[in-house]
């Protein structure tokens, strides 16, 4: 190792951010599950989505070293920006060379360049706010070649699902009961940490069904409940989540195969299988709508155009469809915070205030300095009431033998 690289790099290292044990993984949500605050993060993911961004922003690491463009310019990515806004290097478009890294090998991330010990791994893009702008401009410009794909996929969509969009068609039979019941449908996606705790107060009152889509059932337990159903393709749920006692639904493609049933039958765990294209996320909110739920409140769901893009599925036109087939049953988190309230009346409001003042009254009735206190008070009332009979030339009443 020569004199000047050894400076070099112990000049980078003296940097807080720049080095540490590199944890690889070409599936970011796979990555997170195991990412631990100094790790550096090494992912194989073009157009960094948002939901993965926050993912690794709450691990902490060092770094995050991206073997893709984290934009592409097919769409302006909100995921970049969370990382900068984080203050976490994010070294883009470094090749497949950055992913046969160990795990665990030690990295030293010196600009755009990654290296380990005196080897050079690999070179990239280094990511600030000035390219970060720079790539959503460009990708702002190619909204309309998207929107336009996102259109003739929803044509698409159309045409193979219009049997369960329009009558329901295919929807399993399920031994929850949905019938004139709320349903909240709880996604692992945007602020779905915040959605959960505004709604306790809403669902302690209404005890809504609770169902999990994927790892959002997981989300579910660490907020101190349990589902009542599951619905995914279970690769991100946990087995604790599986085998709580909640319902099973596997969404299956449509030619009847379904990776994550495998899995909930060596569990041991009872399922049923819903065939369909789209999410999961449509799956269980077409079958809660299809089975008579009142009411589907949404957590951590899509429901914007750059939200659809940003889960980088073409199938998201589906959800689009599916909001539109629920309609006016679906409402989402946030919505529900702010016109839910505590159902108190007024008349409960009344009563409360004067079971408050009677308590007191009793309370000093049954002391030495409330007794005094409500003497003085009678006195300065009879003093009230003889200066009021002398202005108005009332005699006093004689006192009766």
């Amino acid at each position: 190792m020569s004199a000047l690289f050894r400076r070099r790099r112990a000049a980078v290292a003296s940097r807080p951010g720049t080095a540490g044990p590199a944890r690889v993984d070409a599936r970011t949500k796979n990555l997170t599950k195991r990412l631990q605050p100094g790790d550096v993060a090494v992912i194989d993911h073009e157009d960094l989505d948002r939901v993965s961004a926050e993912a690794l922003v709450a691990c902490r690491p060092v770094a995050v070293l991206n073997a893709a463009r984290s934009t592409s310019g097919r769409y302006p990515n909100l995921g970049p920006g969370i990382l900068l806004e984080a203050g976490i290097p994010l070294v883009d478009d470094l090749g497949p060379s950055v992913m046969s890294v160990r795990e665990g090998q030690e990295l030293v991330v010196a600009g755009n360049e990654v290296r380990s010990g005196d080897q050079l791994i690999a070179e990239g893009a280094l990511q600030d706010a000035e390219t970060i702008e720079q790539n959503m401009a460009a990708a702002r410009e190619g909204l309309t070649v998207q929107l336009e794909a996102f259109a003739a996929n929803t044509m698409d969509y159309v045409q193979r699902e219009k049997e369960l969009l329009l009558d329901g068609a295919g929807v399993p039979h399920v031994r929850t009961e949905f019938e004139g019941r709320h349903a909240l449908v709880v996604v692992r996606g945007y602020h779905y940490k915040e959605d959960l705790a505004m709604l306790r107060s809403y669902i302690r009152e209404y005890r809504p069904l609770l169902i999990g889509v994927d790892g959002g059932a997981d989300a579910i337990l660490e907020a101190g409940m349990t589902p009542d159903m599951i619905v995914g393709d279970m690769d991100s749920v946990s087995d604790k989540a599986l085998t709580s006692g909640a319902e099973i639904v596997v969404h299956a493609y449509r030619d009847g195969r379904a990776p994550g049933r495998r899995r909930v039958e060596d569990l041991g765990v009872e399922h049923v299988v819903f065939p369909a294209t789209g999410t999961s996320e449509d799956v269980a909110m077409l079958l809660a709508d299809d089975l008579g739920a009142e009411l589907i409140v949404a957590v951590g769901t899509h429901d914007t155009m750059i939200e659809f893009l940003d889960k980088g599925r073409s199938g998201m036109a589906s959800t689009f469809l599916t909001r539109l087939r629920v309609g006016s049953k679906l409402i989402d988190a946030k919505g529900v915070s702010r016109l839910y309230r505590t159902r108190i009346s007024t008349w409960q409001l009344v009563l409360l205030a004067l079971a408050g003042l009677l308590a007191l009254f009793v309370a000093l009735a049954t002391t030495n300095v409330g007794q005094t206190t409500f003497g003085l008070a009678g006195a300065w009332f009879d003093d009230l009431v003889s200066t009021f009979r002398s202005l108005v030339g009332i005699s006093p009443s004689a006192p009766t033998t």
